[in-house]
């Protein structure tokens, strides 16, 4: 039996469909003193398992008209050439290119696109489990964490505030929450 077995008991290989009304797809990024918090609503994807681990791929597509901060100015203005650009770049996507294991965790490499730039991400992630749903599919769950610098995907937008202090941080957290369903 591959690897997957035994890294993830019961993801057995095949096509796994993202489930975007029971994931996630999350942000955190510095503002002023504290943290803004957002999310993408509307995205799609896929996984292939391999019976060897390291051989199976995804892929991401997240609707970037979609973010949503809580607050409709702050994403309104998101929206436009200042920060996202999503007129000329409507969708941010992620394309796997390696699976691996080190020490016990497990990571998801790819590359990450953003305006257009396309930069290599690792992505940390933890297998949740799987099993049957109540709609007679099965599922399995996912957690996934990066951090990435928003000015490597030409993200420059801010606004000094005195000193060596600006409205926004350069670092941009992102966690996953993903339900998959086998094909």
């Amino acid at each position: 039996m591959g690897t997957t077995a035994a890294v993830a008991p019961g993801l057995t290989a095949g096509t796994w469909n993202i489930d975007p009304s029971h994931s996630e797809v999350t942000f955190a990024i510095r503002h002023l003193m504290t943290k803004v918090r957002g999310s993408f609503t509307e995205f799609s994807g896929a996984f292939q398992i391999a019976d060897e681990l390291a051989d199976s791929t995804a892929t991401v597509e997240i609707q970037m008209a979609s973010i949503d901060t809580r607050n409709a100015d702050r994403d309104k203005h998101v929206r436009t050439a200042d920060v996202l650009d999503v007129d000329n770049h409507p969708t941010m996507t992620f394309v796997s290119t390696g699976v691996r294991s080190e020490g016990g965790d497990h990571y998801l490499d790819g590359d990450l696109t953003i305006r257009g730039v396309s930069r290599p991400v690792s992505l940390a992630v933890e297998f949740n489990g799987v099993g049957d749903d109540p709609w007679g599919g099965f599922r399995a769950g996912f957690t996934a964490t990066a951090e990435i610098n928003r000015k490597d995907w030409g993200i420059e937008f801010n606004v000094p505030l005195g000193g060596d202090k600006a409205l926004l941080g350069d670092k941009v957290a992102i966690q996953l929450e993903i339900q998959a369903v086998r094909a």
